[in-house]
């Protein structure tokens, strides 16, 4: 996390908010792997739990608290409804397209994609995610800068100079050495979190849930630091970003890995998650619309993000 934030604080918003979200997505993508290599047809879910609880967790936990800090410490949470509006479609679009269709889908039995199904989800996610880097960071980057309290952009930030080129390699170096070492521990990790997990008593479901805490602690750490410098736009594009990593970038490796994995890759949720995703996306989409947040839609969000955890445990 620390040679993640100096290597974003080198290159500035909002490019700094995809270098934790992509790492995060490193190691995420790794354990789900990791997991459904060892764990047979009980892993066939993991892909579809993991991703469901990186959004839920990104767009209702890290959003909510990320508004709730700046509101009660700032008075109000400012952001760009422009920039945060088609962060927010996209996760929307991407998580319809790749866990909601295959519940409903007839070419496969259950609630799975097609082979060919699976690889039009799959090339659909990279094209999604590839335009909205495009637009975050070549066509639209100041809709994703923070923003002044009468609306102007903050184009440079106050607190600290930026790191020198030099330190920024080396951070970058360490990154890439963190990255590794973390995903060469995945393999030693993943029967503890299953065995715990069943231990426990819980549903299979609880595994994906723990990774996506696992690997998104960093990232709300990081949006919480900055909602309380008031840089609430920065806090959002490591939300919304993650989100849309996780499912960007892990739908594709996972339809990669099914080519020589066994076993059946389900993606489809059920009735409840369904109806939780889209009361968040309604939720999410009135926070958004006015740019501006009180406690009140923090509180939303994080009470959607506590009756995700409790049903989690209590289907």
């Amino acid at each position: 996390m620390h040679h993640a934030e100096v290597v974003a604080h080198r290159v500035g918003e909002p490019f700094g908010s995809l270098v934790l979200a992509i790492a995060v997505t490193v190691i995420e993508v790794a354990l789900i792997v990791t997991l459904m290599a060892d764990g047979g047809d009980k892993s066939a879910t993991l892909a579809r739990d993991t991703v469901f609880a990186a959004v839920m967790i990104t767009c209702n936990g890290v959003v909510g608290i990320s508004l709730l800090v700046a509101s009660l410490r700032h008075g109000i949470a400012v952001f760009n409804p422009e920039g945060t509006g088609a962060a927010l479609a996209t996760v929307a679009t991407l998580a319809t397209l790749s866990l909601v269709l295959p519940t409903f889908t007839t070419s496969a039995p259950g609630p799975e994609f097609s082979t060919v199904q699976l690889t039009f989800a799959a090339l659909s996610s990279l094209v999604l995610y590839g335009l909205f880097i495009a637009t975050l960071t070549v066509r639209h980057r100041d809709y994703f800068l923070p923003i002044t309290r009468q609306g102007e952009v903050i184009t440079a930030e106050e607190h600290a100079r930026a790191p020198s080129s030099r330190t920024a390699l080396i951070s970058l170096g360490m990154l890439c050495l963190a990255l590794i070492g973390v995903v060469g521990l995945a393999k030693g990790v993943s029967p503890t979190i299953e065995d715990g997990v069943a231990a426990a008593g819980l549903h299979h479901a609880v595994v994906g849930v723990i990774i996506a805490l696992l690997v998104l602690l960093p990232e709300t750490i990081a949006a919480v630091r900055s909602a309380r410098r008031d840089r609430v736009q920065t806090s959002l594009n490591l939300a919304l970003g993650s989100a849309m990593a996780s499912i960007g970038l892990t739908i594709p490796a996972v339809a990669l890995a099914s080519v020589w994995l066994s076993g059946p890759l389900v993606l489809g949720l059920g009735s409840v998650h369904m109806v939780l995703l889209a009361l968040t996306v309604v939720v999410a989409s009135l926070t958004v619309v006015p740019g501006r947040a009180t406690p009140l839609q923090g509180g939303v969000h994080l009470v959607l993000f506590a009756a995700y955890l409790e049903l989690a445990v209590n289907p």
